[in-house]
């Protein structure tokens, strides 16, 4: 296990509206990719990177993912809960987090996604001592608006929200902040408010973020993914019996 000392805040308030209706029924972040909860991996995946607490954000359906993960001890992690009421984006989920005791540095996951075993560790030990840092990955490929480019010079971010269709590396949902980065947090433009506008925020007023490439992700976007994303799993299930 990484030792890195870290809170996390995990993101689970989101409504998953381009899934519905299967999330007028069930949370995203409790459905499954090779059958098990994504949020259930995500919480082990935090605990091997050695991450101290867990804050988890939770809103709309919110009991269901509180259910499902408890206290963390089955994982691994203590877990904490806030809550988002409404979905104002990803920085008042962390402005929540802060409010509920998340001590920076943290790192800021979506609940949602399934990363590559030992991503979270390799990213969490990377970055220790940075001011805050953001993961970028090749696949899933950058798809504007739902998935931007991240501009990375020299190991460095520049533009966090990158207008170039050739730039190949897509922004992952996965974060350092830092305490030079909470200031960025407050007065920022929205609802929504964004971890983008307070990261960029924080570039250009001189703060060095790093960039970070990490492997690929899965994640559920289309109700159609639900099925391909379980396919070889269900497959297995079959030819055991």
């Amino acid at each position: 296990m990484a030792e890195s000392g870290l809170d996390a805040v995990v993101m689970a308030a989101g409504e998953g509206t381009r899934l519905r209706p299967l999330t007028e029924a069930y949370a995203k972040p409790v459905l499954p990719i090779d059958g098990r909860p994504v949020i259930a991996m995500l919480a082990r995946e935090l605990a091997a990177a050695g991450c101290t607490r867990a804050t988890v954000v939770t809103g709309r359906l919110g009991r269901q993912v509180e259910a499902l993960l408890g206290d963390g001890g089955a994982f691994g992690i203590p877990i904490r809960y806030a809550g988002q009421a409404r979905p104002l984006g990803s920085a008042d989920a962390v402005r929540r987090a802060l409010d509920a005791g998340a001590q920076p540095p943290f790192l800021v996951v979506g609940a949602d996604t399934v990363f590559a075993a030992g991503d979270l560790a390799r990213f969490a030990e990377a970055t220790v001592g940075a001011a805050g840092a953001i993961a970028v990955r090749r696949h899933p490929p950058p798809s504007p608006p739902h998935r931007t480019a991240v501009r990375i010079v020299d190991g460095r971010v520049v533009r966090v929200l990158d207008d170039d269709p050739a730039n190949p590396l897509a922004a992952a949902p996965l974060w350092l902040v830092g305490s030079p980065l909470v200031p960025s947090l407050d007065g920022l433009p929205g609802p929504p408010y964004e971890l983008a506008a307070a990261f960029q925020r924080a570039i250009d007023a001189g703060t060095t973020v790093l960039g970070m490439e990490i492997g690929p992700t899965r994640d559920l976007t289309r109700p159609l993914d639900l099925v391909e994303e379980n396919f070889a799993y269900l497959r297995g299930l079959r030819g055991e019996r």
